[in-house]
């Protein structure tokens, strides 16, 4: 039986790294955006840290010095959530545009490899047929020599 060879072997492979590269890509943008993420909670926290800190300081004593540097404080922490979720939406949108880029790539290899399986299927009806052919030749000339013997 002869060995398959698929013509187009060395598209569908680099299918295939192309669908790894992808794979990584998102996986690092999805560190990005976990990154992104845990930075605006830090910011939630320091936020909620110095709120704590201002109402202690209301409560002891009316220091409006300190009052008024805990309300700067806050107003900081809160310019910084800002732009951070400004940075979680960007990395969002970075993490869909990657994932969109993963499913085409995907999409791509699975086309290629279903050609691949209809190309084996051929190849496998073809060597069947060729078998068949070799067989049926063989049968007749088998029974073609005894008729001419006897």
């Amino acid at each position: 039986m002869a060995k398959f060879r698929y013509r187009m072997q060395n598209i569908l492979e680099l299918k295939q790294k192309l669908e790894e590269q992808s794979k990584m890509n998102y996986a690092n943008q999805r560190r990005e955006l976990t990154k992104a993420e845990q930075r605006e909670q830090e910011l939630y926290d320091i936020k909620a840290a110095y709120e704590e800190e201002q109402l202690k300081t209301r409560m002891d004593k009316l220091d409006l010095r300190e009052i008024r540097s805990s309300d700067v404080g806050i107003e900081m922490i809160e310019d910084r959530i800002r732009d951070q979720k400004e940075v979680v939406e960007q990395e969002k949108r970075k993490l869909e545009m990657r994932r969109r880029e993963l499913t085409k790539v995907m999409q791509e290899r699975k086309a290629q490899e279903k050609l691949r399986e209809r190309a084996f299927e051929q190849f496998k009806k073809d060597e069947s047929a060729a078998e068949s052919k070799t067989i049926d030749e063989l049968t007749s000339y088998t029974y073609g020599n005894k008729s001419k013997k006897g």
